[in-house]
């Protein structure tokens, strides 16, 4: 376990196994933390040099400087200052959700950095100012309630969307549910107003000229994230979507095994 500065950045990370090998720098979600992918890590670390990092306002990372930090714009160049620092000149790519997010942006703005990219239950954000706009309400009630409410309840009730269905239902949510509660509201707030789907930009416009091959993940019983792929593959040459059996919104978590193929597959190929 690593801690290294980088400006305003304290970044909390991991490096896994050999550095000589090809590398993969994951992004988690919110309210996640690099760790959330280690059963899959554990079984691609033969093969690959995995590093896992903690954005901005979730597990050990700290931000020294103001909310701008958990900008996007802001997150991207500091990573790419920390793979600098690592010696990376080139890598892949993989992001789950807010971090597919924060990849898609990556892979747009650094292309030469990335050679292919995994998104998993992503998007390129919200395409209209109107729905930015009402996104952006949404979040604000939603970090309000971080910062001023019980995190077990905001918790218990952020699971209790649709969208988490078969996360809820999982044999292991209580885990993952404890897990959660390590994170700290206040941080968790300010990550959701300035990268929330809401505050980034829209990236769809991005999308027909993006060189970097992409591939998408969706789960079976997602079926938000999967019309959102299937516009994404209408428009983007570069991208192929792969639908994963017996999986909700958090692919790596609910069939590990089956994401594990898809994505060794993928990365070899």
């Amino acid at each position: 376990m690593t801690i290294k500065m980088f400006s305003l950045y304290e970044f909390h990370y991991k490096i896994f196994r050999n550095p000589q090998n090809p590398v993969i720098l994951f992004l988690h979600g919110f309210m996640g933390r690099g760790e959330n992918f280690s059963e899959v890590i554990e079984k691609l670390s033969d093969k690959f040099c995995c590093v896992t990092v903690d954005l901005p306002g979730h597990g050990k990372t700290q931000i020294l400087g103001g909310d701008e930090c958990y900008q996007m714009s802001n997150t991207a160049q500091a990573l790419i200052e920390l793979l600098d620092e690592l010696r990376i000149s080139q890598c892949y790519l993989l992001g789950y959700s807010m971090g597919g997010r924060l990849a898609l942006y990556l892979t747009m703005h650094f292309p030469e950095r990335f050679e292919k990219v995994i998104l998993e239950s992503a998007s390129p954000g919200l395409l209209s100012a109107e729905g930015r706009s009402q996104r952006r309400h949404r979040d604000a009630i939603l970090a309000q309630q971080l910062e001023t409410g019980n995190f077990y309840s905001f918790l218990s009730q952020w699971y209790q969307q649709p969208l988490f269905d078969s996360v809820r239902h999982h044999p292991n949510f209580d885990r993952l549910f404890q897990n959660r509660l390590q994170n700290q509201p206040k941080p968790l707030a300010i990550s959701l107003r300035q990268m929330g789907s809401g505050s980034q930009p829209s990236l769809w416009e991005l999308l027909p000229s993006h060189p970097v091959p992409l591939l998408l993940l969706g789960g079976e019983w997602d079926n938000k994230f999967q019309e959102i792929n299937h516009k994404i593959t209408q428009v983007c040459p570069v991208a192929q979507l792969e639908i994963i059996p017996d999986s909700g919104h958090t692919i790596h978590w609910e069939n590990p095994w089956a994401y594990f193929k898809s994505v060794i597959k993928f990365f070899s190929g």
